[in-house]
């Protein structure tokens, strides 16, 4: 009797949980605890997952012992669904980590609503008169910035208003703290603005880029932001300085961009990752790593502890590859455009979605970065 063979399964079949969406997936955000990971929707949904699981990679290795070969097992169960809460009809809500745990979303008519990370949506925190259009909180005070194009608000942990300006009319997802919690970043028109958290939201820098951003990316030290230009290439601000180095001649717009743990910076919009290195002048620290091919990377995520990074292509290609090497661990070889990447925090689990709705939670056990 003749029997189709079945296909091996692949790392992204054996390491991954995934999860079939009716929209496509806009973003991906692991709480402040890294207990679950939420996923952003087109219809105005986010969906919730827990990041423990009882058949993770670890307790599916085998090891033989002749050869000492490792191996995993695939899962007997498929993963426990997820929790879908719909925020709004339509449109991408903004989801950022809360301190107290949870989410903070914001809605198109104008609420910043806490989510529990069960999905339990609590009564609003904020109330804007307009569209929510930007959205940030800092965990380390615990202050939260919140705009509809208008007004834009810092609100301490109790909802109460600590600062209001009308200096920057922000582009959609774009205000950003620094992770030192001292300023505030945020995008208008061709702008970059930054302010300082005082009552008056002083603007300490005002720096124009060479087009309209895609988004604003402080380094781990805050004293460089990075923003993706739509014309396809990207600018670093030295916020000290006041300097402005900037990258053109990418083949497409510069949508994701990431710093990594020693300062690298990763890019998106090439047909490779691109990626330089710690120095004052970028252009000139360019690091060669993974391969060049036909496809454009459409996302990338740097690992937050390991010279490593997360690339995700438009012909839903997934690969890891060490920051100035050649060698790529492909963890999913095809599938629908990657639209959003992000590692938890403690560099074990990497978040996927995708242009066709796939959410994905892919768990790496250690001896794979050994």
């Amino acid at each position: 009797m003749n029997q189709q063979s079945r296909q091996n399964p692949t790392l992204f079949d054996l390491l991954g949980r995934c999860w079939q969406r009716p929209a496509p997936v806009a973003g991906v955000n692991f709480d402040r605890q890294g207990g679950s990971v939420a996923f952003t929707t087109a219809d105005g949904a986010i969906a919730l997952a827990p990041v423990a699981e009882t058949e993770g990679p670890e307790s599916r290795i085998r090891v033989s012992g002749d050869l000492g070969q490792m191996r995993i097992l695939p899962r007997t169960k498929p993963p426990a669904p997820l929790t879908a809460v719909a925020m709004q009809e339509g449109g991408v809500p903004l989801v950022v980590p809360f301190h107290a745990g949870g989410y903070l979303v914001g809605t198109d008519d104008g609420a910043v609503r806490p989510v529990s990370v069960q999905g339990e949506v609590r009564e609003d925190f904020f109330r804007l008169g307009g569209p929510v259009l930007a959205l940030d909180h800092a965990e380390q005070s615990g202050v939260t910035a919140v705009s509809d194009g208008n007004d834009l608000y810092l609100l301490d942990q109790a909802a109460n208003a600590i600062a209001r300006s009308r200096p920057v009319l922000p582009i959609p997802g774009a205000l950003k703290f620094s992770p030192d919690g001292r300023h505030l970043a945020g995008l208008s028109a061709d702008n970059l603005v930054v302010m300082a958290l005082d009552p008056a939201l002083t603007i300490q820098l005002v720096a124009t880029l060479p087009s309209r951003p895609t988004g604003v990316h402080w380094n781990r030290q805050a004293d460089r932001i990075a923003c993706g230009l739509e014309i396809g290439g990207l600018s670093v601000v030295d916020v000290p300085l006041g300097r402005t180095d900037t990258i053109l001649d990418f083949p497409a717009p510069v949508q994701d961009l990431a710093w990594a743990a020693d300062g690298q910076l990763v890019a998106s919009g090439a047909y490779r990752i691109a990626a330089w290195g710690t120095g004052a002048e970028a252009a000139s620290q360019a690091l060669l790593t993974g391969h060049t091919g036909l496809i454009l990377v459409e996302a990338v995520a740097a690992h937050p502890t390991r010279d490593l990074v997360a690339a995700g292509y438009a012909d839903g290609r997934i690969v890891v590859a060490r920051l100035g090497g050649r060698d790529e661990l492909f963890v999913r070889p095809f599938g629908a455009a990657v639209t959003a990447l992000a590692w938890s925090a403690d560099g074990c689990h990497l978040a996927v979605g995708d242009a066709e709705g796939q959410a994905a939670l892919i768990t790496f056990p250690p001896q794979l970065f050994k």
